[in-house]
This record gives structure tokens, C-alpha cells and sequence, in this order.
């Protein structure tokens, strides 16, 4: 056990079918336990979590007051969210595109920032039925059946192909588009796009381009050692004090406290096997 009362975490990434990948990132077993209160701050980030989680977790934030929940989506967001828990978590989390998760959802908008219980009674079940799973990839499968069932059906509802061109343009230039050049591209009018792509993606397209960008500059704070001002101009930011500005609107801390909050918080369970394959 650390000095902050943690025992050593597991984290077991799984990359989805690829029949799946358009819509689905990445799969996330986690299993960890702090015995006092560990918070973690959750940064916007240019994924949609989809947290099937075992226990209980104590959320707030600008946007979402203070509640708790175990299993919950996080839409994408323009604001960040503290999570708190204290004992054990454990569950897999599921890293949908803003896209994969408008028809998971079957076409449920979720607000910008909000982190809602799953009120979808199948996706609601999911976390009791994977605990009783004995191995990771058992609970991987389990995950892609019923993902599978959603996002292959030719008769789900999908999001418009305009504001998918969309996404898929403000996601491969980190937000390096305008919205007049989004609205040429597809045929509508600037207020027909924001508006479609608004109640799509939950953010206007202007503030999924920052959001995209920011994403990527928290990625280089956090995870390299990286300079600020190198962050700055990597990510297209004026200067530093304009990253730092970002970073206190978005994140609610500075580049520098960030990086000193951040950390990898789990242990790679990288070795094959049934014993590491096991399940808590």
C-alpha cells in the first residue's frame, strides 16, 4: 500500500472487434482500492465514457452539483469533473466516440458536461452480470455482445452523415476548422449545423474544436515532461498564458497543477495467462 492508502491498481485495456472500432476506442478493466478518500480530477477529454463500474463514486463538478453513481455516461464536455471513493472499484469502462454513444444511446441526447445514472434498463444491468464474470476478457465479451447488438443493427438511429463529416473534421485537425468551412462542406447553413451537430454531439461545433484541441494539450501536460511553451505551440495555443487560460476554464486548475495532479493510476496487467486474465 502507497502513502496516499492505495493498493496496487489493475488496468486491463482491450481493443474492441473491428467491426466495432468506428464507434468504440477502447475497452478498460480496472480494479483498485484506497483506504481513505482518493479524488481524481476528470479533464474534457475527446472520448464519451461509458463507466460500468461495480461500486459507487462520488461525483461533482460545474455541471453536474454532486451525486453519486457507479454506473453512469459522461457526455462530452466542456468542464471538468472530480471523482471521489474511498474502499474498492472496480468495473469496465467503455470509450465510445461522440458518435458510437448517440446510438448506443438510441438517439437520447445527453447535455454537454452531464454525467447521468444509465436509465437504458439493459445497459443498467450490464454491471451486475460482469461481476459475476470470473475473467476480463469474459467481461470484454459480454461488453461487445451487447454493444454489437446496438451498433450493427441496420435500424438503429444514427446520427445525421452531415454532422458525422462534421466530427470526423474537427477530430482530425484537433478543431483546426471553422464553422463557415463545416457548414460549406455540408450543405447547411451555420445555425442548421449547430443546431443538428448540437443536439448530436452535445456541444456546438465550435466548442467541440476546443474541446478536441484542449484534449490534446491535457494528453502532453499530464503525460510527458514536455515544456508548457512547447504545449502551447504544439496544440495551436497564442502562447503559454493562453494554454493557461484554457487549462482554468476547462480543467479548473493550471498546466503546472495538473501535472503534478496527474498520474497514471494504474498497474499494466500485461502479462498472459489465465491467473492475470482472472477477474476480482
Amino acid at each position: 500500500m502507497d502513502d496516499a492508502g492505495r493498493e496496487p491498481a489493475v488496468f486491463v485495456p482491450a481493443r474492441p472487434p473491428a467491426a466495432l472500432r468506428p464507434y468504440v476506442t477502447r475497452y478498460l478493466g480496472y480494479r483498485e482500492h484506497a483506504s481513505r478518500p482518493l479524488r481524481r480530477r476528470q479533464a474534457p477529454a475527446d472520448a464519451v465514457a461509458l463507466i460500468l463500474g461495480f461500486h459507487p463514486l462520488a461525483l461533482s463538478g460545474p455541471a453536474v452539483g454532486a451525486g453519486s453513481a457507479a454506473a453512469f455516461v459522461g457526455g462530452l464536455s466542456d468542464t471538468w469533473v472530480l471523482t471521489e471513493f474511498t474502499g474498492p472499484q472496480a468495473g469496465v469502462q467503455v470509450d465510445l466516440t461522440p458518435l458510437g454513444m448517440f446510438t448506443v444511446l438510441g438517439g437520447r441526447p445527453v447535455a454537454g458536461g452531464a454525467v447521468p445514472a444509465l436509465d437504458d434498463s439493459v445497459l443498467a444491468a450490464l454491471p451486475g452480470r460482469l461481476a459475476e464474470l470470473p475473467t476480463w476478457s469474459a467481461r470484454f465479451a459480454l461488453v461487445t455482445g451487447v454493444l454489437a447488438g446496438r451498433l450493427l443493427d441496420g435500424r438503429a438511429r444514427r446520427p445525421a452523415p452531415e454532422v458525422a463529416h462534421a466530427w470526423g473534421r474537427l477530430h482530425r485537425t484537433r478543431g483546426a476548422v471553422t464553422v463557415r468551412a463545416l457548414a460549406a462542406e455540408t450543405g447547411w447553413s451555420r445555425r442548421h449545423l449547430q443546431d443538428r451537430f448540437g443536439t448530436q454531439i452535445w456541444l456546438t461545433p465550435r466548442t467541440a474544436g476546443r474541446v478536441l484541441r484542449f484534449a490534446g494539450a491535457a494528453r502532453l501536460v499530464g503525460g510527458s515532461t514536455t515544456s508548457l511553451a512547447e504545449v502551447a505551440a504544439a496544440c495551436g495555443y497564442a502562447d503559454q498564458p493562453h494554454l493557461s487560460r484554457e487549462f482554468r476554464a476547462l480543467a479548473g486548475t493550471t498546466p503546472s497543477a495538473y501535472r503534478r495532479e496527474w498520474e497514471f493510476p494504474f498497474v499494466h496487467d500485461t502479462a498472459a495467462g489465465p491467473v492475470q486474465d482472472r477477474a476480482p
